[in-house]
């Protein structure tokens, strides 16, 4: 079975080969992206395997079924950059991996909380240029700090509890509760407004839909303390930029922790540092002192990669055999 895997870097060829050194997959990376544009490179290819920053709409999907593409295997969670309905009707089956590690994303998002108050990252560069003072360098305890966990699904419940090992308070919101895990962890659903009022730290855990595109804007923002930490994990158009970086300004939030971003595709997974940034609004974000950015790594780990090829590797055999996919990893 030919496979052209898509906007790939060394870690994806060397995950994948390893998950399927015995298989009858024959794997073809390329480094750029999958677009329209770039779709005609799949002709002649069974399957394509794409990550977060390709973009499957419609025209692209067309070009894919007319160069013999059965199937589609996401090697990631998010899938809002598939037409479904789409390819649906062309008749190309997807998948993707619901769940590669909910603790390496959770995990990341603790850290990232954690660098940006002990301002880690500012004295790891102070003391590399020799510079062993501590100004500007003060934090807070996490112990007894309000938290506010927006989504609760799996990544959303495990970074809970790992706030709860602090000694945390924990408020919730979600439109699909899970009443019996927050009894057991002493969590309390609330509103979403409610948890803006009162959380000293909020992060966001829920997948980009039209109802969580821009959920945090400049009213939300509004309603948040203005010693609040802001963290995202998840997606990054959950969050209006422009209004996260006027609030900045003005000084209505604390700090802002963000592993992802909402125009981050062609810029998030490369190298940058011998051109110009063309981005503007990533260039002032990333003036801010309040501000921590990592680039869509929060998932990069090796248990993660293993099982987003295991998972990704599986899917595509079973489909060259005529099997059924892993459980809930079918998207139609």
């Amino acid at each position: 079975m030919k496979v052209a895997v898509y906007d790939t870097k060394r870690y994806d060829r060397q995950y994948l080969g390893e998950a399927t050194s015995q298989s009858d997959i024959e794997w073809h990376f390329f480094e750029f992206r999958l677009s329209t544009e770039t779709a005609e490179t799949a002709s002649g290819f069974d399957a394509i395997c794409a990550f977060v920053n390709d973009v499957l709409d419609a025209d692209c999907l067309k070009k894919l079924a007319h160069g013999g593409c059965k199937m589609i295997a996401l090697r990631c969670a998010g899938f809002n950059n598939v037409n479904l309905k789409a390819a649906k009707e062309l008749g190309i089956s997807v998948t993707r991996v619901p769940e590669y590690s909910p603790h390496a994303v959770a995990e990341h998002t603790v850290a990232l909380l954690m660098t940006l108050n002990r301002k880690i990252h500012r004295a790891y560069n102070r003391v590399r240029e020799l510079n062993f003072s501590l100004d500007g360098l003060i934090g807070f305890d996490l112990y007894g700090k309000t938290v506010g966990v927006v989504g609760t699904g799996r990544i959303g419940r495990l970074t809970a509890q790992l706030f709860r090992g602090f000694g945390c308070h924990i408020m919730a919101y979600d439109c699909y509760k899970s009443e019996e895990w927050a009894k057991e962890n002493d969590v309390s659903y609330v509103g979403f407004n409610e948890l803006l009022e009162k959380s000293d730290i909020v992060t966001l855990h829920v997948p980009l839909t039209k109802e969580t595109d821009h959920l945090i804007n400049k009213d939300s923002i509004a309603l948040m303390k203005d010693t609040a930490y802001l963290i995202n994990t998840s997606r990054g158009k959950l969050i209006d930029t422009t209004a996260l970086i006027y609030a900045l300004k003005e000084r209505q939030i604390a700090g802002v922790a963000l592993d992802v971003y909402e125009e981050e595709a062609g810029i998030f997974f490369e190298d940058h540092s011998h051109s110009i940034l063309q981005d503007d609004e990533l260039s002032r974000l990333i003036t801010f002192p309040n501000v921590l950015i990592t680039s869509h790594q929060a998932f990069l780990t090796h248990e993660a990669l293993s099982e987003i090829a295991r998972v990704t590797s599986t899917n595509l055999s079973r489909f060259s055999k005529g099997e059924s996919f892993i459980e809930e990893t079918q998207l139609q």
